[in-house]
C-alpha cells in the first residue's frame, strides 16, 4: 500500500503529461514543408495537434495554406516526417517541470508507476533513457506494443497486469480527451493535466480532478483514494 497517496499504481501519458515533445515534432514538420516550398506552421498554433499523429499534422499543416498533399505523396512525407523527428528527438523536448521530483516522491511512498501511451515504443524509450528516468516506471507499454491502443480499456488493462496492481487501486493521469475516455473504458479515476495538448480545456474533459502543476498530483491522488 502507498504510504502517501494510498494508491498501488499510477499510469501516465507520455506526450503533453510527461514530456513536452511539441517544439521537435513541430520542428521535423517545418523541416518537410520547407522541402515543399511551404511556409512553416508556429509552435503555438499547433501545439495542440502534437499528440495527434505525424500524418494528421502534416494533412493539416498543408490543408491550412489551402493546398492538400495528393494521395500518393502522403505516405512518404509523413515518414520523412518521422524520420526527421527521431533526428531531432531530444533537442527542445524537455519533461515538464516538477515531473521527475514528483515521481520520485510517488515512487518513494511505494506507488508502482506505468506509462499508457500511443506514442511508439522507439521514441519513448529513447526520452526515458535520454532523461534518466526509465527506472522510475514498472512498465511502458506503446501504441505500437498492444492488442488495442488507448482509449481502449485493453491498453490499461495490459498495463496493469504487468505492473501487478488491480483496477480498484489505480489512477490514470492525462491531458487529453483520450486519456479520459480510456479511464473511464477502464472504470479508473483520471487527473487531467491544465498544461497539455488539448484543444479543449482540461476542465472540461470530465476528469475526476485537474491539476495545473504536475507537483500537485501526490495530493490528488490522496484525495480521489
Amino acid at each position: 500500500m502507498v504510504r502517501d497517496t494510498n494508491s498501488d499504481a499510477v499510469l501516465f501519458d507520455f506526450d503533453g503529461t510527461l514530456f513536452d515533445t511539441a517544439p521537435d515534432i513541430i520542428a521535423a514538420l517545418n523541416r518537410v514543408l520547407a522541402e515543399l516550398g511551404r511556409a512553416d506552421v508556429e509552435q503555438r498554433d499547433y501545439r495542440n495537434l502534437a499528440g495527434d499523429g505525424a500524418k494528421h499534422l502534416l494533412l493539416r499543416a498543408t490543408a491550412s495554406q489551402g493546398q492538400a498533399l495528393d494521395e500518393a505523396e502522403i505516405e512518404p512525407l509523413v515518414q520523412r516526417l518521422i524520420a526527421y523527428y527521431y533526428e531531432m528527438l531530444t533537442e527542445r523536448t524537455r519533461p515538464f517541470p516538477g515531473v521527475a521530483d514528483t515521481l520520485e516522491r510517488l515512487r518513494n511512498a511505494g506507488a508502482t508507476l506505468g506509462i499508457y501511451t500511443n506514442k511508439p515504443a522507439i521514441s519513448t524509450a529513447a526520452l526515458l533513457n535520454h532523461f534518466a528516468m526509465a527506472a522510475h516506471f514498472g512498465a511502458v507499454l506503446c501504441g505500437d506494443e498492444v492488442q488495442a491502443k488507448k482509449p481502449d480499456p485493453l491498453h490499461i488493462a495490459e498495463v496493469l497486469e504487468r505492473l501487478g496492481a488491480k483496477h480498484e487501486r489505480a489512477v490514470m493521469v492525462g491531458d487529453t480527451a483520450t486519456d479520459v475516455a480510456a479511464a473511464r473504458a477502464a472504470g479508473i479515476p483520471v487527473v487531467a493535466v491544465a498544461y497539455g495538448y488539448s484543444p479543449v480545456p482540461a476542465r472540461e474533459l470530465g476528469a475526476d480532478a485537474v491539476i495545473e502543476r504536475f507537483a500537485e498530483l501526490p495530493g490528488i491522488i490522496a484525495g480521489l483514494l
